[in-house]
């Protein structure tokens, strides 16, 4: 939709659902201050401030994350709020604390002007209704997104606490987790108890319980990726590129396919690298590419067709590991890479799946 102060923002297409819905539901309270289809248009423009209050949530974490310089790659609004995807962890608890509170401060903070504005001006009814309306949701966004358990911010608040206190991020991210899942099964239960009262308390609301199950599954699903990313995170520090290299066959692009799948069995290679005249790399064999090509037609084609060229990003020092090794792949996305030693020789090929095998233990 934009990218305001560079931060790229999306509208996933469940927003409109829940727009829709906003709209119906909102409409009644809207026909007290205007009639149809007036209160349409009211009810739509209620829906729309809210999300517009939503995005100003999310925008507050991407600039504070900014602020820090830590980037961020997009902003999305969907059906049950927004996110924020910020590319890198923040170094210090500090950092952590203060990004994670620039969402709910915000909220509370247009709660506070919207309580003012109703205190302080004469307001038409159309405006009044919007406005009590805003206040109350941003109030109520606000002190939720406070409870403590991840995903939610008050979840990364205590993340950042017992990450100070511990000294370990781990801790801290294992321990809110948990406080998730906790709140995701209250969540549900409070759902449920509102359709088990009696009509005439808050009772027999379906919507509620809906509603209820919606939230409740956000919050578990966040935790449990929490809890599993922090489990593949603890393995980053044991990836070592020379060790997960492939043993790479130097072969020309002319040479046909078939030979040169030859000579890296031959070899005991599992990789093959086009070098030129002068025995300079100058890309590198897909292993996809090559599985794709029928067994007959291979002696046929050579293996210049199959490769790709060593674009920027593509050659990386053998010495790399962990955070480094990590950073390297994300700032050029693909299935392998040239390891070179210091002297510029050809180590081997690191291909992106035996990396991502490593990460997940598979």
């Amino acid at each position: 939709m934009g990218r305001p102060f560079g931060v790229p923002v999306y509208v996933s297409p469940s927003w409109f659902l829940v727009a829709v819905l906003i709209t119906v539901l909102f409409e009644d309270q809207a026909r007290t201050v205007a009639a149809p289809p007036l209160s349409h248009a009211v009810a739509f423009a209620y829906a729309v401030l809210l999300y517009a209050s939503v995005f100003v949530h999310e925008l507050s974490h991407a600039l504070t994350a900014r602020l820090f310089g830590l980037p961020v790659r997009s902003v999305t609004l969907h059906i049950l709020g927004g996110e924020t995807v910020i590319e890198r962890e923040s170094p210090t608890p500090g950092r952590e604390f203060l990004i994670a509170f620039a969402g709910p401060l915000t909220n509370l903070v247009l709660a506070a002007a919207g309580l003012g504005a109703l205190l302080a001006l004469p307001l038409p009814p159309v405006a009044e209704l919007l406005v009590t309306g805003l206040t109350l949701a941003n109030a109520v966004v606000g002190a939720f997104n406070l409870l403590p358990g991840l995903p939610l911010d008050g979840g990364r608040l205590v993340r950042a606490a017992v990450w100070k206190i511990t000294g370990r991020g781990r801790d801290g991210t294992v321990a809110a987790a948990w406080v998730g899942r906790g709140i995701a099964l209250c969540t549900l239960a409070a759902g449920a108890l509102a359709v088990s009262l009696p009509s005439g308390a808050v009772g027999g609301d379906w919507l509620v319980l809906l509603w209820s199950v919606l939230v409740a599954s956000f919050i578990w699903v966040g935790a449990t990726h929490a809890l599993r990313a922090e489990r593949v995170r603890a393995r980053i520090p044991a990836l070592h590129a020379r060790a997960l290299a492939r043993r790479a066959a130097l072969v020309t692009a002319d040479l046909p396919l078939a030979e040169a799948i030859r000579r890296a069995h031959e070899q005991a290679a599992g990789a093959l690298v086009i070098v030129d005249h002068r025995d300079r790399p100058v890309a590198l064999v897909s292993e996809r590419a090559v599985t794709a090509v029928p067994e007959h037609r291979r002696p046929w084609m050579t293996s210049g067709e199959v490769s790709r060229s060593l674009t920027p990003g593509l050659t990386l020092p053998a010495d790399l590991s962990g955070e480094e090794l990590i950073a390297a792949l994300r700032r050029a996305p693909a299935s392998e890479y040239l390891l070179v030693e210091p002297d510029g020789r050809v180590y081997g090929v690191l291909a992106a799946d035996d990396v991502g095998r490593a990460f997940t233990g598979a």
